[in-house]
């Protein structure tokens, strides 16, 4: 989500929405009391058909605008509501309320503190009180949070980020997590999250790949209809249950192979390459849960921002996909449609043209919007357009009960906030992400002696972008501490820092000081002489891996190497000749080539979330037999790119002295133990076009300890009306197995597994030979032949 959000100073210069000239208050809300549109009983489209018909103008154009920043307006000095702010600057109510549990809109807070459980409560109860009981009509708001990897809030559990999550290779796991996050931001009283982003990352300069579940769109389908599972419940029904959410699905679409990698840039990819790689995980999660808001991407396809599309917002997500729900503008998409794009003279022409295109409502300050009611009045927009989307906006408030139950339970949000369980469930996420890439027989670590833990990242705890304040965070330095008990000798140095300041929010970046670098450097070698192992903890700052939401908040690279002196530390203590083993905690493949070559391990933790420490120490030393699969393909360079394992037969032949091949590829992972994989097994040879083959493959741990494996399923359509990958995911499943234990896996084919967009542009399951393949990872495969007949 883009943080360009307009300065108080334009909201206030923009036209007020004219107040309704009918009497409001109290005496209003109840002549209105035994309106069909307050009655539970009946359909919700007839009931918005009874309170559409009762609206003004302005009164409809209020329910499709928010407020964040602009909130600072309608608080006193002490950070509390003032009521007579609020009806001064809404005399027509309010759509929806961005983000109560911030003290006051966009910025960091670490600077100034975000609401508590009950503080979040209190704001939420005393704007619902005044939206209920003193507007005309008596619409509640619709609240929304931010709960990518856990609820951005203060006091609510922090989870792994979401790329960490996606390694896990565990859809029921994602649901398990969802749950909690829909737990506690229900329970302060908000409806709506802005999660999950099921955006394929397929450029890893990219600086938002980490909110993502990665480069494929099967696995990101999969997570990503997980997700909001967890987040709304199971099944189809649009109704919100008590305890849940309604997620937001983003970004539609390409945002995730920008141009040269950097945020929001144009998406230069044909309608082919959307259908086949960047739509797939949207139209699976419309179409298999009850998803009920989607919110539209920054970028432009083929020279139309998604924003004033009726092409992707309408023909293929409502028309060829189904969905019933509102589109949400990103916040401040619909404005930067003049300031960025160029296609609108001004705010008015922006509105027009994005409600046009089918964006139902303009976050966070509704600046655009702000503008229909005159731009209806001069003819240049249909009130029919509007009342279009207002409909879905009051479609969602009666959908999540918020005219029955308004207001939150202060004390319920206190207890359903980061709960033993949900800690604990934070710490298995985050123990079954973590990735082993590389082991020579030092992991795990036995007690013992005198272990160096080095890095910048080995005494802090870094959770990634969009990242709540949980009660407690675990670096890895305090799990060692807290695991070992003294019964090993810990040394602990920094090595180095990598940037001056490591606050997500911050505008500026600043690396940090070569020469006093060295000087830490230098001492993290003589601390290290004292010890017979290393622990390196090295990677990314928040600030290094982030959403480069503007100019002036960067966060894309032109580089996956590490950051600052970095390399310089792994080098220096590495002539020391002990054994070492790396840990990488970041939000972004590291092309860590000199270190893959001589660290006796390395391990990807990404961002592990509050409970990452303790998880590490686990792992490190054998509590935990790591399991996590890479979901992304780790480049050698930036020159590889894109480097994706589902490349297309003619790509990759080959570059003058170096090689095509990644450092890591797509689904790689280790264990403590062994696995043998048998071949795949089809139970038919051939099927027609429309028929379905199961595939088994037997799985054996061939080692001594316990572990887990993910059976990976990949086809490959031989020859094709058009080129086709060489192969894709089209299957997977993680299992637990004890040493010396067998298990036959089975796994599904189906059509929509083997169907693709022919040189017609139809979706076509086309006749001929598939290879099916199976095993561990992308690279390592075995394969057998299906035949599809005519």
């Amino acid at each position: 989500m883009n943080r360009i959000v307009a300065t108080l100073a334009l909201a206030a210069a923009l036209p007020a929405i004219s107040a309704v000239a009918s009497p409001v208050g109290a005496q209003a809300v109840k002549s209105s009391a035994l309106a069909p549109y307050r009655d539970a009983g009946l359909p919700v489209e007839q009931r918005v058909d009874d309170l559409l018909a009762r609206m003004t103008l302005p009164e409809k154009i209020a329910q499709i605008l928010c407020i964040w920043d602009g909130k600072v307006g309608i608080l006193d000095d002490r950070l509390q509501l003032d009521p007579a702010k609020l009806r001064a600057r809404f005399p027509n109510g309010l759509g929806q309320f961005a983000r109560p549990s911030d003290a006051k809109g966009s910025g960091s807070p670490r600077l100034v503190p975000g609401r508590d459980p009950r503080q979040t409560v209190a704001l939420v109860n005393a704007l619902q009180r005044w939206a209920v009981t003193e507007t005309r009509l008596g619409i509640p708001i619709l609240f929304h949070e931010e709960g990518l990897h856990g609820y951005a809030a203060l006091g609510a559990t922090s989870f792994p980020q979401a790329i960490a999550l996606a390694s896990t290779w565990d859809p029921d796991l994602i649901r398990q997590v969802n749950e909690v996050i829909a737990r506690e931001v229900s329970a302060r009283g908000v409806s709506l999250v802005l999660s999950p982003v099921v955006d394929v990352a397929r450029d890893p300069r990219w600086g938002r790949i980490e909110e993502t579940f990665g480069e494929d769109p099967y696995l990101v389908g999969e997570m990503g209809v997980a997700a909001v599972e967890g987040l709304q419940g199971p099944g189809r029904a649009r109704v919100l249950q008590k305890g849940r959410v309604f997620a937001t699905l983003k970004h539609l679409t390409g945002h995730g192979q920008p141009e040269s990698g950097t945020n929001i840039g144009p998406a230069p990819l044909s309608e082919r390459e959307l259908r086949e790689r960047f739509f797939p995980p949207f139209e699976q999660v419309v179409t298999r849960t009850g998803i009920e808001a989607v919110m539209a991407s920054y970028n432009e396809i083929d020279g139309v921002p998604s924003h004033a599309n009726p092409w992707l917002l309408q023909d293929v997500l409502r028309g060829e996909w189904g969905f019933r729900g509102a589109v949400m503008s990103d916040y401040a998409a619909i404005d930067q449609l003049q300031s960025l794009h160029h296609i609108a003279a001004s705010l008015d022409e922006a509105a027009v043209r994005a409600l046009d295109a089918g964006v139902d409502s303009d976050l966070p300050e509704g600046l655009s919007y702000a503008t229909l009611e005159k731009a209806v009045r001069d003819g240049r927009v249909s009130e029919a357009a509007v009342d279009r989307a207002v409909r879905r906006m009051l479609e969602l408030k009666f959908r999540a009960g918020l005219f029955e139950r308004p207001y939150a339970d202060a004390a319920k949000a206190v207890a359903d906030t980061n709960t033993p369980a949900a800690r604990a469930l934070a710490r298995k996420a985050a123990e079954r992400s973590i990735i082993l890439l590389k082991n020579n027989g030092m992991l795990p670590l036995a007690e013992g002696g005198t272990i160096a833990v080095i890095g910048p990242n080995a005494g802090v705890a870094r959770l990634g972008g969009y990242y709540g304040q949980p009660p407690k965070t675990v670096s890895i330095l305090e799990g060692l501490r807290t695991k070992l008990g003294g019964r090993t000798r810990l040394l602990f140095a920094e090595g180095v820092k990598i940037t001056e300041n490591d606050d997500w929010w911050a505008d500026e970046v600043t690396l940090a000081d070569p020469a006093q670098n060295r000087r830490l450097i230098a001492q993290a070698v003589e601390v290290a002489r004292g010890a017979d192992r290393i622990v390196l903890a090295l990677g990314d700052t928040e600030q290094t891996s982030r959403e480069g939401w503007a100019s002036t908040h960067l966060g894309d690279r032109t580089s996956l190497d590490l950051v600052g002196q970095q390399q310089e530390l792994f080098d220096a203590l590495k002539a020391l000749g002990k054994p070492i083993a790396v840990v990488l905690i970041n939000g972004r493949p590291a092309s860590t080539v000199k270190i893959a070559e001589q660290a006796d391990a390395l391990v990807e933790g990404w961002y592990p979330g509050e409970q990452g420490g303790s998880a590490m120490a686990d792992v490190l030393f054998g509590t935990v037999n790591p399991g996590g699969k890479l979901p992304v393909t780790v480049p050698r360079n930036v020159g590889q790119l894109p480097l994706t394992y589902d490349r297309k037969p003619s790509s990759g032949r080959g570059y003058l002295f170096d090689s095509t091949e990644p450092l890591f590829p797509f689904g790689w992972g280790l264990s403590y133990t062994s696995f043998a994989l048998s071949s795949p097994r089809l139970s038919a040879s051939s099927i027609r076009p429309g028929g379905s083959v199961t595939v088994s493959v037997d799985v054996a741990n061939t080692g001594n300890r316990a572990g887990d494996e993910t059976v990976q399923l990949y086809v490959r359509d031989k020859q094709s009306s058009v080129t086709r990958p060489l192969k894709e995911l089209k299957g997977f499943k993680r299992v637990t197995l004890a040493p010396g234990e067998t298990r036959t896996v089975t796994l599904t084919i189906g059509p929509e597994h083997l169907r693709m967009w022919n040189d017609r542009m139809e979706r076509v399951v086309e006749p001929g030979e598939f290879e099916i393949m199976t095993g561990a990872n992308s690279m390592a495969l075995e394969a057998a032949t299906l035949t599809v007949t005519q």
